[in-house]
């Protein structure tokens, strides 16, 4: 029996006597279609500019899980096994999407690192991190053009402008330890669950899914992508450097004020002070933003917003309800359960 039958075996029987599936099995389901984004990447990246080429190929030997790429793909594959060229292509145009994204975020944040390597901006300066960016976006609108489709198009559009939305948001509330529950919601959704939203969606989209398929999955991406910041927002007072491929605590030390820390000073004001000091503490010292974390664990908010994204799954895992029953709609809702289950 080859890996693929045995995994659909297992993942077919009852939830209740399943064997716990995890994230690498599922990304066996879709191993080849995988390999063949990171082929397609590759061939994006190439470019007769020798910067563009070399950063490019940095860029794609030090990414991350490809998760955006693999909700797309698996979102197809619950309207029909095989998988053509297109849906690999924008497979690839949604990584590019959020390759831009993370080059452009961390010239914004002044990171040094991110998943262990040296960013962009770090090692080649501001001004040719942002052109990178800028030509990654491009580059994937004019793969994008390709097909021909005016709906993935105005996916597109609508969802990389929310994600600047988001971020010149997040400009403004910088360093403000009054933002709102509102306001931080807002800024989550639009830097990170409208790109989990729009390639579930897209991959309905591409297989001509119904309107009310397409609509679950567009449901499922947002609560799944509302749950994965919720926890890597968690992963930053709770994890570790080796872990996360970045200081802990560079949220707050960023001026990035989250759920739990909202909520804390909300119930108790008299914080606030002590937040200040440690979100402009000096880089070599964390006492006071070890004295945050220890109150956030003592007033149970770190534990309150890990149950708000696990909710979030839930949501997620209900929208997929409506959609055909296969080995791929059921590996849709183990990812959605291994977002609040992850340590990095």
């Amino acid at each position: 029996m080859s890996t693929f039958d045995t995994l659909k075996s297992v993942m077919a029987a009852p939830s209740a006597v399943r064997a716990k599936i995890t994230a690498q099995q599922i990304f066996r389901l879709i191993e080849n279609e995988m390999a063949a984004v990171e082929t397609e990447f590759e061939r994006q990246s190439r470019s007769n500019v020798q910067i563009v080429r070399h950063i490019g190929r940095y860029l794609h030997q030090t990414g991350g899980k490809r998760v955006r790429p693999a909700l797309l793909i698996l979102a197809a594959k619950i309207f029909g096994e095989e998988i053509n060229e297109p849906v690999i292509e924008m497979a690839t145009v949604m990584e590019f999407l959020h390759t831009a994204t993370l080059v452009h975020d961390d010239i914004i944040d002044g990171a040094e690192t991110r998943r262990g390597h040296r960013t962009v901006a770090t090692e080649w300066g501001n001004h040719t991190a942002v052109l990178m960016g800028d030509w990654f976006y491009m580059s994937a609108y004019e793969t994008a053009l390709h097909q021909r489709n005016l709906e993935i198009l105005e996916v597109l559009t609508e969802t990389t402008r929310l994600m600047t939305e988001g971020e010149l948001i997040q400009l403004t509330l910088l360093g403000n330890l009054h933002i709102t529950e509102e306001e931080h919601f807002d800024i989550l959704r639009r830097k990170t669950a409208y790109l989990f939203s729009a390639s579930c969606r897209m991959g309905g989209i591409l297989r001509g899914a119904s309107d009310i398929e397409r609509m679950a999955l567009s449901d499922y991406g947002l609560h799944i992508g509302i749950a994965f910041q919720l926890v890597d927002d968690l992963l930053d007072f709770t994890s570790n450097q080796e872990k996360l491929g970045k200081p802990a605590l560079s949220d707050l030390r960023e001026g990035k004020v989250t759920l739990p820390l909202i909520r804390l000073l909300k119930k108790h004001p008299q914080y606030v002070a002590l937040a200040e000091e440690a979100m402009n503490e000096a880089p070599e010292r964390d006492e006071k933003a070890r004295a945050i974390l220890r109150l956030l664990e003592k007033h149970g908010e770190l534990e309150i917003a890990r149950q708000e994204a696990i909710s979030h799954v839930q949501s997620a895992q209900t929208a997929l309800s409506v959609l055909p029953n296969s080995v791929y709609r059921r590996a849709l809702s183990d990812v959605a359960q291994f977002i609040v289950e992850r340590d990095r």
